[in-house]
């Protein structure tokens, strides 16, 4: 090798040997605490772990889905003016073939993960601004809406679980341990 080139060589390897040590070391950033962790570990599993408290109808989730989500998904969730707003009831079942479209009733497996995705992910133009109680309501209409549920059923994290989706059996659990 020549010179010029050990010696950038050898200054690239200090830099990268710096800006290790640096990050190791440079004070930057701050313990996380058990409170802040918490805040984000909201992941729900299928078995309604993690569920918080709190309840809902769909009677009250008519409400706020006329409010925060008929402008994207319809009325009555028949599916928003123009994509990506999908319809949250009907569609054939999967049986039909792969293009058949998903929805609620026909895809999901787990009426828990109905909650997680709401809770995380909408509204679009506002996620993880719904309340609980906002949440298990919207939860217990779109499932209503899907014939899932009655109309007077009460969502909650006891409830909630025991919803039978009409596709929870033609899922392979990638981690069956968890189940």
């Amino acid at each position: 090798m020549s010179m010029p080139k050990t010696l950038a060589a050898t200054a690239l390897a200090f830099v990268f040997a710096g800006g290790v040590a640096l990050a190791q070391h440079g004070g930057l950033g701050k313990p996380i605490s058990e409170a802040d962790v918490k805040q984000w570990d909201i992941a729900v599993l299928p078995d309604g772990s993690n569920l918080p408290q709190g309840s809902g109808t769909p009677e009250h989730g008519a409400k706020i889905y006329a409010e925060k989500c008929a402008a994207c998904h319809g009325e009555a969730g028949k599916g928003g003016v123009a994509p990506p707003y999908p319809a949250l009831i009907g569609g054939a079942p999967l049986t039909s073939g792969i293009d058949t479209v998903k929805t609620i009733a026909n895809y999901y497996a787990y009426a828990t993960t109905v909650f997680d995705y709401v809770r995380r992910a909408m509204p679009y133009n506002a996620p993880r601004s719904l309340g609980d109680d906002e949440v298990y309501a919207l939860t217990a209409y779109i499932l209503a809406l899907n014939k899932l549920i009655g109309e007077e059923d009460v969502m909650d994290a006891k409830t909630l679980p025991k919803v039978k989706m009409p596709n929870r059996d033609n899922f392979i659990a990638p981690y069956p341990d968890r189940m």
